[in-house]
């Protein structure tokens, strides 16, 4: 298992309470839910880095949109 750090974050009141009642409905711990979130987070911005990168590259070759790319790769 990965060793485990403390990271303390000031959140308003009002999102404290829907985390709150969302792990009451899920029967989870509150930490579970935030480390889930916060790998999703983290994941979404690194693919957006990356699609940054390489957008110019894709769009010389004639990739424009998402189903440009999905017709070369299929």
């Amino acid at each position: 298992m990965e060793c485990m750090s403390n990271l303390t974050v000031r959140i308003p009141e009002s999102l404290r309470k829907q985390l709150a009642e969302l792990c009451r409905q899920q029967q989870r711990p509150a930490s579970e839910v935030v480390r889930e979130s916060l790998r999703r987070y983290v994941a979404v911005e690194r693919f957006r880095a990356l699609r940054r990168k390489t957008l110019p590259f894709a769009e010389a070759q004639g990739l424009l949109t998402d189903e440009d790319v999905f017709k070369v790769i299929s």
